[in-house]
């Protein structure tokens, strides 16, 4: 595979809500040698049904047969992979910072708004701050604060994404599978 031909992909699985189910959709790309970026594991707007949203690198010719041998398995209701024109993505991150750091620092302030970041705790000891927006936008204001060395811990959310899409397809793909049992009936 020739790393020129590797996009980031985004794959949204839908299942039941299984144990085991989480397990075998990593497996189908540890066999492939396929690096996951991000996951984030939901339930979906559907009663019972969880969603998986993975990013990963990859060619178009591998993801296909992926998500293709995915929605072959019984416990997968449907699988589907994107490109980033054909969805919207973002991620949430959460940063302790120094409390005493970001009062005697008033740059440090100034970083929270410049970036449209909140601070959704505060104590003497530490203040948490909250972003939510892309990978590039997360990590820019983590360079800030580490730059002004006020950082105590941080962390990010794999992506969450929506289709553009009007509606999800499982819910269109659901509705067709409940319109054929009541003509069966």
């Amino acid at each position: 595979m020739n790393g020129m031909d590797k996009k980031l992909y985004t794959v949204i699985i839908y299942s039941e809500n299984l144990a085991g189910v989480l397990n075998m959709v990593t497996a189908e790309f540890t066999r492939r040698q396929i690096n996951i970026e991000t996951l984030n594991v939901s339930s979906s707007s559907i009663e019972n049904v969880h969603r998986y949203t993975m990013s990963l690198w990859c060619d178009e010719e591998t993801i296909k047969k992926v998500v293709k041998r995915l929605e072959k398995k019984i416990d997968i209701l449907r699988a589907d992979y994107y490109t980033e024109d054909e969805i919207f993505v973002q991620e949430v991150a959460l940063y302790k910072i120094s409390t005493p750091k970001l009062l005697e620092n008033k740059h440090i302030s100034k970083i929270i708004r410049h970036n449209n970041a909140r601070v959704i705790e505060i104590n003497s000891t530490y203040t948490v701050v909250e972003q939510t927006g892309k990978t590039e936008t997360i990590l820019k204001l983590y360079k800030e604060f580490a730059a002004e060395q006020c950082v105590l811990q941080f962390v990010k959310s794999g992506h969450i994404a929506v289709t553009r899409d009007v509606i999800e397809h499982l819910t269109e793909q659901l509705y067709v599978f409940d319109e054929d049992a009541k003509r069966v009936k």
